[in-house]
C-alpha cells in the first residue's frame, strides 16, 4: 500500500461506508494506482535436490492496477502515483507487474483501492499462464494470471499479456532475471488486461425452495470474442454439466430450473446462473467456465443449502403418578444438513443456573431422512419422578448451522404438594356447590305449600 493510500484511511474512516459504485452529488471520476502486495507462484520444474514433482515456489511480488478509474469525492487529492523503485537486474531483484486496464476494465477497483481503509484483506497470486491456441497448442510465453480475493466475497481472475516489444529495441531489451521477459526502464513487467472474470458471490448459503443468483462476470478484449459458457457442479466426487452455451448454437439448460440470460451474457458479460426452488441435490461446488479461442478462466462458487430444525418437547406436563419413571421425548425434524447438537438441562426454582444433564439418563434414535432430503432424529431422557420433591424443569436445547441461536422446548414437573394441595381445592369446591344446591332445594319447598294442607290447618282452627 503506499503513502498516498495510508494518508486517506483517516479521511475514510469517517465516512463509514465504502464509496458507492454510482457518482454520489459531488463526486467526479480519477484515475489512480492500486497497488497490492502478491505472491508468485510459480511450479518448481527441476529445483533444489530432492524436491518433490508438482511443488511450487512461492516469491513476494507487486501488482499496480495503473490508472483504474473511481469515484471521488475530493478524499482522494492526497493519494500519488506509485513510483518504480528503478532497474535491477540481479536475481534478488523485486517481481512488479504493472497492469493497464485500457482493453478491459478492471471491476471493483473501488474496493480494491478503499480494502485496507475498510479493513478488508486481500490475498493476490500471481504465476504463468497457458495459452492455448486453436492451431498452434498451448503457449507459456509472456502470459500471466493474477488472481485476486477480498474478504468480503469478491474474487476476480486477470489474464495478463506482456506488452509487446518494438521490432527494434528487442535485442536491446533487458529481461527479467526470474520471469525472462522483458522489463521496463524501471524494471517492472508492463502487462495489459485481455480477459477478466469475477463474481462477488463465491459462498452462498440458502434455504430449501428459495431461488438463488450465482454470480459470474467477464469482460473481454475486442480481439478475443466469446466461445464458450459452461456451469459445472462438483459434490462429493461426482459432477455434472448444468448449463452450456457455444457461440453460434442454442443454450442447453441441463436441468429446468437452472438458466442464464444469453441476452445479457452477449451484451454485457453477465453470465451468471439462476436456480429457482433449490433442493438437497444442488448443493455442492458450483464451476463457471468461460472460453475464448485463447483463453480459459474460471469461478469457483459454493452453495450451501440449510433449514433449520422443528423442536418439539412431550409430555410437557409430567406427573408423578406410576411407579415413577418417566421419559421425555425431544423430537427433532426438517432439518438440513445432517449435523445437529443437543443438550439437557435441568432446572429447580432454587437454582441459579440450569444444570446440564448427561450420561446414561440421555439417548437418541436413529437418523430418519424424508423425502425432501431433510434429516430427523430423537433425543431422550429418562428421569426418576420419585426423588423429585419440588417442581422442576427439564429443558431440551438443539443447535445447528441454520440457527444463530439454539432453540429451546421444555416440559414442567408437578410437585406431590401441587397435587395434594390441587385435590383439595378440588373437593372443597365440590362440597360447597352441592351444600349450596342442597340448602336452595330446601328453600324452595317451604316456600312450596299444598292447597289442601292449607284448608285442613283453617278448619281445624
Amino acid at each position: 500500500m503506499n503513502l498516498g493510500l495510508i494518508l486517506i484511511c483517516g479521511v475514510l474512516a469517517l465516512k463509514a461506508a465504502e464509496l458507492p459504485v454510482e457518482l454520489a452529488p459531488g463526486s467526479q471520476l480519477r484515475s489512480v494506482d492500486v497497488v497490492l502486495d502478491c505472491h508468485y507462484i510459480e511450479e518448481a520444474v527441476g529445483g533444489f535436490p530432492g524436491a518433490f514433482a508438482g511443488s511450487f515456489s512461492s516469491d513476494p511480488a507487486t501488482l499496480v492496477l495503473r490508472g483504474v478509474s473511481v469515484a471521488d469525492d475530493g478524499s482522494l487529492d492526497s493519494v500519488t502515483n506509485y513510483e518504480a523503485p528503478g532497474t535491477d537486474t540481479d536475481s534478488a531483484s523485486p517481481i512488479i507487474f504493472e497492469v493497464s486496464e485500457t482493453l478491459v476494465p478492471i471491476p471493483y477497483a473501488e474496493s480494491l483501492l478503499h480494502a485496507d481503509c475498510a479493513g478488508e484483506k486481500v490475498t493476490c497470486e500471481i504465476s504463468p499462464y497457458s495459452l492455448h491456441l486453436a492451431d498452434e497448442g498451448p503457449s507459456q510465453a509472456s502470459w500471466f494470471m493474477g488472481t485476486l480475493k477480498l474478504s468480503s466475497g469478491i474474487s476476480i481472475a486477470l489474464v495478463l499479456k506482456v506488452s509487446n516489444v518494438r521490432e527494434e529495441d528487442e535485442r536491446m531489451a533487458v529481461l527479467h532475471p526470474r520471469l525472462k521477459v522483458p522489463i521496463s526502464k524501471e524494471g517492472t513487467v508492463l502487462t495489459t488486461v485481455e480477459f477478466q472474470l469475477s463474481s462477488r458471490t463465491p459462498t452462498l448459503r440458502t434455504r430449501l425452495g428459495t431461488s438463488v443468483t450465482l454470480d459470474c462476470s467477464f469482460a473481454l478484449a475486442s480481439s478475443s470474442p466469446l466461445a464458450s459458457l459452461e456451469w459445472r457442479l462438483q459434490y462429493r466426487g461426482s459432477g455434472r454439466r448444468v448449463f452450456h452455451y457455444q457461440a453460434g448454437d442454442v443454450a442447453q439448460a441441463e436441468q429446468s430450473t437452472a438458466h442464464v440470460d444469453v441476452v445479457q451474457l452477449l451484451e454485457t458479460g453477465d453470465a451468471s446462473l439462476s436456480l429457482q426452488g433449490v433442493g438437497v441435490g444442488d448443493e455442492g461446488t458450483y464451476i463457471c467456465l468461460v472460453s475464448t479461442p485463447q483463453h480459459q478462466a474460471q469461478n469457483i462458487i459454493q452453495l450451501q443449502l440449510v433449514e433449520p430444525p422443528r423442536v418439539r418437547l412431550f409430555p410437557e406436563l409430567v406427573s408423578r403418578e406410576g411407579d415413577g419413571a418417566t421419559t421425555l421425548t425431544c423430537e427433532i425434524s426438517g432439518y438440513y444438513p445432517l449435523d445437529v447438537s443437543v443438550k439437557w438441562t435441568r432446572e429447580a426454582p432454587d437454582d441459579k443456573d440450569k444444570i446440564p444433564i448427561s450420561g446414561s439418563s440421555t439417548y437418541f434414535s436413529s437418523h430418519r431422512q424424508a423425502q425432501d432430503g431433510t434429516y430427523g432424529i430423537n433425543s431422550y431422557l429418562s428421569i426418576n419422578t420419585a426423588i423429585e420433591l419440588g417442581p422442576v424443569t427439564y429443558s431440551c436445547h438443539v443447535s445447528h448451522l441454520a440457527l444463530e441461536e439454539p432453540i429451546t422446548a421444555s416440559a414442567q414437573l408437578r410437585t406431590p404438594e401441587q397435587k395434594t394441595s390441587n385435590g383439595l381445592v378440588g373437593t372443597f369446591i365440590a362440597t360447597f356447590i352441592f351444600l349450596a344446591a342442597l340448602v336452595g332445594l330446601m328453600l324452595r319447598r317451604r316456600k312450596t305449600v299444598d292447597p289442601k294442607s292449607e284448608e285442613s290447618l283453617e278448619t281445624s282452627g
